[in-house]
């Protein structure tokens, strides 16, 4: 009977006491996660947030190689200008066509072409149903809305693009001219 009694006292503890140490659990869990987190995230944004982001979006490293492939065989004649300008359709017709606007381009051949492509294809915008594929800048709906209030020079080129971008030519258009801040 004795033996009844310790054994019911001791269940009753160890009752009132599992309530108390699954708290603690928890309590020492979320803290361990929650500086988990929060040093992850710090290491992520030290590592993929430079202190000046040149383009519209940040490229991540498996588009990296296709980025720098765009700029040095389009930068070499004219600005090079954010996928996101043009939808996706124009730019594959502009990478299937050696006739670029009126100059005759030695065509991207494989593989380079298509790791140009997958970064073109990536960052571009995609095409609204019934509309017409752009070709020119003033045709972009993309680029009209980026620039509602702007009076643009007709026709628009690339190069005048640095007139309120400065650092267009180093593929940087967040930057903008004092008069634009």
């Amino acid at each position: 009977m004795f033996n009844f009694v310790n054994n019911k006292v001791l269940r009753r503890q160890q009752i009132k006491y599992q309530p108390i140490g699954l708290v603690l659990v928890v309590l020492v869990w979320s803290l361990a996660m929650g500086l988990f987190l929060s040093q992850a995230s710090t290491a992520q944004t030290a590592t993929t947030t430079p202190t000046s982001i040149g383009t519209v979006d940040v490229v991540p490293a498996q588009y990296k190689l296709g980025q720098e492939l765009y700029l040095e065989n389009c930068s070499t004649c004219h600005i090079a200008i954010p996928p996101a300008v043009f939808p996706t359709q124009t730019w594959k017709n502009l990478l299937q066509d050696s006739q670029h606007y009126g100059a005759q381009l030695q065509p991207l051949i494989d593989p380079p072409r298509i790791l140009v492509w997958r970064y073109l294809s990536t960052f571009s915008r995609s095409q609204q149903p019934n509309q017409q594929i752009p070709y020119r800048f003033a045709n972009s709906r993309y680029f009209q809305a980026l620039h509602p209030q702007v009076k643009l020079p007709r026709p628009i080129q690339a190069s005048s693009c640095v007139t309120c971008h400065p650092g267009a030519s180093n593929y940087n258009f967040r930057s903008l001219s004092k008069e634009w801040e």
